[in-house]
């Protein structure tokens, strides 16, 4: 564990946006987090490559004053997976996000459990990759309201083509306390492949009764679970807890 979780109170939270997202996936959590007196920064990701995304996190990271909670969603557990060991993250939260071990083959790992429908909606143009509408509209933002799933579908952000075959080269998950967010009707990923790398770190894990878009459909279960994490709260109940 780091100094960082344990030297002062956590007043600041970094959130990470992941693939086929922006920073604006989380603008449902932002204010309730304020409203805790935390202070929050959202990162805009290239999604050009994992060392572009950690860059841009670590970056975020640095502008902070103290002690931080970083959150990452999809895509973005691998980057808070690799930046999580910098010196001012006190805790790491996942929502519906990977989590893959130093050096591991994700898209093996993660075909081991049931292939999620939006797989087959991915569109590849001149390197890179998005969802098509009706894979966002359905499987990605399944749940949200029309008009903000098609204002999200509408600055989806285009991912790099051979962004998911990145490994990253350490796990902060093994060494920082952890908190998960499965969605139980996630079509985007699977939600065995959560539960399973919720239990595999070890997580403080709630379950979620939502789509891919846990912050946006439930934004209130995500806000207390962050600043459960702000807290250092480990509570063995939370692990059967879920949220309608």
């Amino acid at each position: 564990m780091s100094d960082a979780s344990l030297a002062e109170p956590v007043r600041n939270v970094v959130l990470v946006h992941g693939a086929y997202a922006d920073g604006s996936s989380w603008s449902d959590v932002i204010p309730i987090l304020q409203r805790a007196g935390l202070n929050v920064s959202a990162v805009q990701n290239p999604l050009t490559s994992l060392a572009d995304d950690v860059a841009a996190t670590c970056r975020a990271l640095d502008r902070q004053d103290g002690p931080t909670v970083l959150a990452g969603h999809s895509w973005a557990g691998t980057v808070i997976s690799e930046a999580g060991n910098h010196p001012k993250v006190a805790a790491l939260v996942y929502v519906a996000a990977r989590a893959p071990d130093a050096g591991e083959d994700f898209t093996a790992l993660a075909a081991k459990f049931p292939t999620p429908p939006a797989n087959a909606g991915l569109v590849h143009n001149d390197g890179y990759a998005q969802l098509s509408e009706t894979a966002f509209l359905d499987d990605f933002a399944g749940g949200v309201d029309e008009a903000r799933a098609r204002s999200l579908y509408a600055v989806q952000g285009a991912i790099a083509g051979d962004l998911f075959k990145s490994r990253t080269t350490t796990a902060a998950w093994r060494d920082k306390p952890c908190y998960y967010s499965i969605s139980k009707q996630d079509r985007t990923t699977a939600p065995e492949l959560e539960k399973f790398l919720a239990d595999r770190m070890n997580a403080t894990t709630i379950e979620v009764d939502s789509s891919h878009l846990a912050m946006v459909t439930h934004p209130e279960a995500i806000a207390d679970l962050i600043v459960m994490a702000t807290k250092g709260t480990r509570s063995p109940a939370s692990a059967a807890r879920e949220r309608p």
